[in-house]
């Protein structure tokens, strides 16, 4: 139940927060016509050119497959978490795949419109993939190694070519990523983008692009260090039938710059932000002791929809780590349910709840594998005796005395290391080290600043980090794959400045077989049996562990202005995604105002 204050309060905040946007910027946004966002902009953004990827301009420029933000600039489809499926936006219909997936066609919508009023063909879509090939910016490096070209067959038909090896495609999964996250622009448009830089790759990428052209329901309206503002199309063509049917409810989006997130979270309790990816420690306080109109998608906990699981990886190149017996007792040994809580404070499953797999919690990635095929590979957590009796087993035992466990005659002494102010991952390295110790093994923590960390742990060989956080991939079309790949993929191996996964170097060749057949088959009982496999290979070899399940956005709304806003089984199938990204956006078009 959505707690909604009295109108008279409403109206004494509504009165507040139009003095904050008169004072801080240099325009006038009407309050009842603005929805104010939180925790997307940080820092004054530098234009609006969305080839690039250092515009700083977070509300018009987020391209990611999980859901591409298309508040300005739009992708031929929409990913939505929730079911796992693709929404046709300037496409027409379902994407084709052709017998043997080297050729996928997609048709463009008759209604789509650029701003300028022109209709948006297959030769813009050619365009752009043929620009960033030409400027290798981020699209082409992230899928030239899957799509070979991007052709127009005529006004209206876009066929993409995949890239094959022996006849067959590298990775059909990849372009599905593809079609979700990059962002479709204008041929002229491009054509006077690189006119006007002689074709220079860098500067095309420099140039801030206020000339933009765009398909999106929102353009640039006012930009300074304090605030960035979108003001609505109104002659967008989403409005026609054949999309959304209306205008999106909120004439402005507004997004003031905030100095850190406490002051972010100050705006947001009163009432100056509407929809803020923020996390919120004990958000659930907000409603239940403080009476205010603040709501997340669940009403009870976990109050968000986790799709991603920050994860401690293992160094291979440690010759302790090389022992499977060492990496499970630690993981073993860990009290997830005391992350949960202080990390987290309990916004996320437990793993006695949701077991562990390579599977987020989601209802469509749970239903991939087997589960009872791999129960007795699973641990819930805080077994401090059965990590013991592992490790005895093993014949890791302490010999001196001292308390500590020895291997190849040495005392095991680990580190556990997180970036220095990443709290909640501080928080569960802690505990980490905790288990370590309780079972015999010296581990102890450290937090490098983040601009050290990020060079250390993406490194093809580095001895610095023996336990380490981060990420694999979450929320996308080409899940759970994806994060089969990114957790155990020997691609990654001898690779320098690696975002992408297997940040331990673990090897194993049956499980690089088996990414290797996932993109290629459709049959989906075999589908789920190699998920099943690699799960159960992830379970045994345990070359990293989750320490959580995790939000990709943290969605919390505050409805003293607005209302409407997407629930958890109400119907609508919208995702939590804060009203911009993937499939998320529909949530533009239910907003009502308080009366």
């Amino acid at each position: 139940m959505r707690k909604i204050l009295s109108l008279v309060l409403a109206l004494a905040m509504l009165i507040s927060v139009v003095s904050f946007a008169a004072a801080e910027t240099a325009t006038d946004l009407p309050r009842n016509e603005t929805l104010y966002f939180g925790g997307q902009q940080w820092g004054p953004s530098n234009g609006f050119n969305a080839l690039s990827s250092n515009m700083n301009n977070a509300m018009v420029i987020a391209s990611n497959p999980r859901g591409s933000r298309t508040l300005m600039f739009e992708t031929l489809y929409m990913y939505n978490s929730l079911d796992g499926k693709l929404y046709p936006l300037l496409a027409d219909g379902d994407y084709q795949w052709n017998e043997d997936l080297t050729q996928m066609t997609v048709k463009i919508k008759e209604a789509a419109k650029w701003s300028d009023g022109t209709p948006v063909t297959a030769d813009d879509v050619a365009a752009t993939w043929n620009t960033s090939v030409m400027i290798a910016n981020n699209t082409f490096s992230g899928y030239s190694p899957y799509i070979a070209k991007v052709e127009a067959v005529d006004g209206a038909v876009v066929i993409t070519t995949t890239v094959t090896a022996e006849g067959k495609p590298t990775n059909p999964l990849q372009v599905l990523n593809f079609l979700s996250a990059t962002y479709i622009l204008q041929k002229d448009w491009l054509a006077t983008l690189a006119a006007r830089n002689d074709n220079d790759p860098a500067k095309m990428l420099e140039d801030p692009a206020e000339d933009i052209v765009y398909s999106g329901p929102y353009h640039g309206y006012f930009a300074n260090n304090q605030l960035v503002a979108f003001v609505r199309d109104d002659n967008y063509w989403g409005a026609s039938d054949t999309m959304w049917g209306t205008l999106p409810a909120p004439k402005y989006i507004g997004h003031a710059i905030y100095s850190d997130n406490d002051a972010a979270l100050v705006a947001f309790t009163a009432g100056q932000i509407d929809v803020n990816q923020q996390f919120i420690a004990n958000v659930q306080k907000l409603w239940e002791e403080q009476d205010l109109p603040i709501a997340t998608y669940m009403s009870e906990e976990p109050y968000n929809i986790c799709t991603t699981m920050p994860t401690a990886w293992y160094n291979m190149e440690i010759p302790v780590l090389q022992v499977k017996e060492v990496r499970k007792a630690i993981a073993m040994a860990v009290d997830y349910d005391q992350i949960i809580e202080n990390a987290m404070t309990n916004q996320c499953p437990s793993f006695a709840a949701v077991p562990r797999s390579v599977m987020n919690p989601t209802d469509g990635e749970q239903a991939l594998y087997d589960h009872d095929a791999v129960k007795d590979l699973q641990w819930i957590g805080k077994d401090v005796e059965g990590a013991k009796a592992l490790l005895d087993a093993a014949g890791i035992v302490d010999t001196d005395g001292d308390g500590y466990r020895e291997y190849n005659g040495e005392k095991i002494t680990l580190n556990a290391c997180c970036p220095n102010g990443w709290t909640d991952w501080q928080a569960a390295m802690e505990i980490v080290a905790a288990a370590g110790q309780a079972i015999g093994l010296d581990i102890t923590t450290n937090y490098p600043e983040w601009s050290i960390y990020q060079t250390v742990f993406t490194k093809a060989s580095q001895t610095e980090y023996d336990i380490f956080m981060y990420s694999p991939a979450g929320a996308e079309p080409a899940a759970p794959w994806s994060r089969v790949r990114s957790f155990m993929s020997s691609d990654f191996l001898g690779v320098e400045n690696n975002w992408s996964g297997n940040y331990g170097h673990y090897k194993n060749d049956r499980i690089d077989e088996i990414i290797a057949a996932i993109p290629l088959t459709t049959d989906p009982e075999t589908i789920k049996a190699l998920y099943t496999e690699a799960t159960k290979i992830y379970l045994d070899e345990v070359p990293s562990f989750s320490l959580m399940y995790r939000p990709d956005y943290f969605h919390a709304v505050n409805e003293s202005v607005w209302t409407g806003f997407p629930e958890y089984n109400d119907g609508d199938n919208i995702p939590p995604a804060d009203c911009t990204d993937g499939y998320g956006i529909a949530a533009l078009y239910k907003l009502e105002l308080i009366k």
